[in-house]
């Protein structure tokens, strides 16, 4: 009786980024962010929480210990998201001693909450013109679940899936073959 989890495509997710504006300092941030989303399934806490320490800029890698599992986890830090956060934090951060790498676009400049993230997201799917986003999840967990299912069509193996998305069970990841229930799982 379990819901599947709520995906988008890969062109739906191509076209939420390109409906980022990354002109604008705001724009800039978003698209950062979302990318983290999109690319590496992070999930918003770990997201809106990542700090300066988190980053090996030397080695192309994330640290971090996740939020909601406390899990400790290394992924790569992409040529693609390396090169939209240095565009943040060159052109859109604003000036501020806190060691977390998104701030809110306005003042006071603080730290950025999950929910504003959901939102962000949100507005972006809307903005591409997403026909279905309205009866589906609309926020950043959907595009971990879209990673996930992208990763299930390369037939990646579930432990593979597991650790990237950092899960603490590995039973936590049986719920993305919902997803693609066609496709022969790698186990």
């Amino acid at each position: 009786d379990a819901k599947v989890p709520s995906t988008y495509t890969k062109d739906e997710v191509d076209r939420l980024l390109k409906a980022i504006d990354r002109a604008s300092p705001k724009g800039k941030r978003d698209y950062a962010m979302v990318l983290l989303a999109c690319r590496l399934g992070l999930r918003a806490s770990d997201i809106c929480g990542l700090m300066f320490s988190n980053l090996n800029w030397d080695q192309s890698i994330i640290y971090l210990t996740q939020k909601k599992t406390k899990k400790e986890i290394n992924l790569p830090l992409l040529q693609e998201i390396g090169n939209a956060i240095i565009d943040y934090l060159k052109h859109g951060r604003p000036i501020s001693s806190l060691q977390f790498v998104f701030l809110q676009a306005i003042a006071p400049y603080k730290k950025l909450e999950e929910p504003t993230l959901h939102s962000i997201v949100s507005f972006y799917l809307q903005r591409a013109k997403i026909e279905n986003c309205a009866s589906k999840k609309h926020g950043p967990h959907a595009l971990r679940h879209s990673l996930a299912g992208f990763l299930l069509e390369k037939k990646t193996p579930l432990p593979v899936i597991s650790e990237i998305l950092g899960h603490d069970n590995p039973e936590s990841t049986n719920s993305y073959l919902r997803i693609d229930i066609k496709a022969p799982v790698s186990y």
